[in-house]
């Protein structure tokens, strides 16, 4: 089955300023989950997740950049293993989130970052 596009980031220097400029802009809305300064953004659209979080380093020296993307799939640890074979990298290695999955990241051919996350039954709206 294809990966599909599940989940998006918004990383920002402050988050307040961000929230402010997506809640006015967008008319989106925002509710706290997880660390400090972490939103889930809850009408971004139907079947997508969102979250609106501060800036961090994924990969060494490289601090996360203005969006990043999830893709969601059937069995993260066989995708872990084609992107290695494909010529990425695997960054992060995989991270239960409680309710939600399994996450981890990688970076591609050409340097992008790609979140992978299998999502547990139940954890996407629909």
């Amino acid at each position: 089955m294809p990966a599909t596009l599940r989940h998006f980031a918004i990383n920002a220097d402050d988050v307040p300023r961000a929230r402010r400029f997506y809640e006015s802009v967008f008319g989106w809305s925002f509710r706290p989950w997880g660390p400090p300064d972490y939103y889930q953004i809850t009408n971004a659209g139907t079947g997508i997740l969102g979250a609106l979080q501060e800036r961090r380093e994924l990969k060494s020296g490289v601090r996360t950049s203005a969006y990043e993307a999830t893709m969601g799939v059937d069995d993260l640890h066989t995708t872990l293993a084609l992107v290695e074979e494909e010529g990425g990298r695997v960054l992060m290695q995989p991270y239960r989130i409680e309710g939600v999955g399994e996450l981890a990241y990688v970076e591609d051919p050409e340097g992008n970052l790609v979140g992978i996350m299998q999502y547990e039954p139940g954890a996407i709206p629909a």
